[in-house]
């Protein structure tokens, strides 16, 4: 619920706001993939390749289990293709680190995730450093996170990208502005 007043407080100030702006994501979210899905049709109808999303899931933990569930959903939902590569927590390193490099080098895959977080016996740099910065679809990678820095295209960390296309639908003024993120995770 939001209120039309709310305070809040900076460096021991307390400011009164009177302004508020209900920013609904979950209708945004469905703009978005009905756009791709348009895109995914007209690529498939001009026998263009349809876009191939892997996933590396590790081990049994709930939320990441949620959360690649759910790429793979959204990718139904506009037409890509998917694939999920399930490992225990037990992989080897170097076992992981081979199914990155064949991901690399395969064609038919346009970007993948290995999502996180990582068993304690994996390096999280070591594999986020091995994906290809061109297939890197969460946007982890050095190269990535460079070139968002300097304004270059690249793949972007989906929950910043996410808060910069919401203030785009929405005509969001921000110059001049502070701005507080308050997620779940």
């Amino acid at each position: 619920t939001l209120f039309p007043y709310t305070t809040l407080f900076r460096s021991g100030q307390k400011i009164t706001c009177n302004m508020y702006k209900i920013i609904d994501g979950k209708k945004v979210a469905s703009e978005i993939k009905k756009e791709i899905a348009e895109e995914v049709a007209k690529l498939k109808s001009e026998g263009k390749k349809i876009p191939h999303l892997s996933a590396i899931l590790i081990g049994t933990n709930g939320s990441s289990e949620t959360y690649v569930a759910n790429k793979v959903k959204d990718c139904a939902e506009v037409g890509f293709r998917s694939s999920l590569i399930r490992f225990g927590s037990e992989i080897a390193e170097t076992v992981l680190l081979e199914k990155i490099a064949e991901l690399n080098s395969d064609p038919d895959v346009d970007g993948f995730i290995v999502q996180l977080p990582l068993p304690s016996h994996i390096s999280e740099n070591k594999i986020i450093e091995a994906i290809d910065p061109r297939k890197d679809a969460d946007g982890f990678h050095p190269v990535n996170i460079g070139r968002m820095v300097i304004g270059l295209p690249g793949y972007l960390p989906a929950t910043p990208y996410g808060i910069i296309e919401l203030i785009k639908r929405y005509n969001i003024e921000t110059s001049g502005k502070n701005c507080v993120v308050i997620g779940r995770s």
